[in-house]
């Protein structure tokens, strides 16, 4: 279920939200995931950043899923504005938990996303369930750049590539 914020005359630069709820299976992510990289295209952001986005938002929900109670539902947040796409996506869980940071899907989510973080929430009346939210923040890229990565996100040189350059026959180091 998609539920878009009611139009209203906040003007170019307001948030907009739109809500979505699926099943908190994998084969229901693709939903999410659509509607992510739909958000982030509509909002202008460069093509591959919006692949990173929906990398990241797939992995975040992959991972919640996996944790979620059987037969619940996934609910994702996206609020997005002129410099950044915001989500946050929660389950309900059968018990206390946190999501693991050290596997893989949590370092592919610390690089793409600018801001990750974990929240969970437990119950405040007999009969709930604990929920675990994932909260990530994307900013848009700076495009006047020519390479259209923000400076924050710029990858750090690869020292040994960048010594086999210079170790080449026909090449002159620095």
């Amino acid at each position: 279920m998609i539920r878009p914020q009611p139009p209203d005359d906040r003007g170019p630069g307001a948030p907009r939200d739109v809500e979505v709820r699926v099943l908190a299976v994998p084969e229901a992510l693709v939903t999410v995931r659509t509607v992510a990289g739909d958000l982030a295209l509509r909002a202008e952001f460069p093509l591959d950043a919006v692949d990173d986005l929906r990398l990241a938002v797939d992995e975040a929900c992959t991972c919640l899923a996996e944790l979620a109670r059987p037969g619940t539902k996934l609910t994702c947040t996206f609020v997005v504005d002129d410099e950044r796409l915001s989500m946050t996506a929660s389950v309900s869980t059968t018990g206390p938990t946190g999501l693991p940071t050290d596997t893989f899907a949590w370092r592919v989510l610390t690089v793409l996303a600018d801001d990750v973080r974990v929240l969970s929430e437990a119950p405040t009346a007999p009969g709930e369930a604990h929920r675990l939210a994932l909260r990530m923040t994307v900013r848009r890229p700076d495009t006047t750049r020519p390479d259209g990565i923000a400076p924050s996100r710029r990858p750090a040189p690869d020292a040994a590539a960048v010594a086999s350059m210079h170790d080449r026959p026909g090449t002159s180091g620095p």
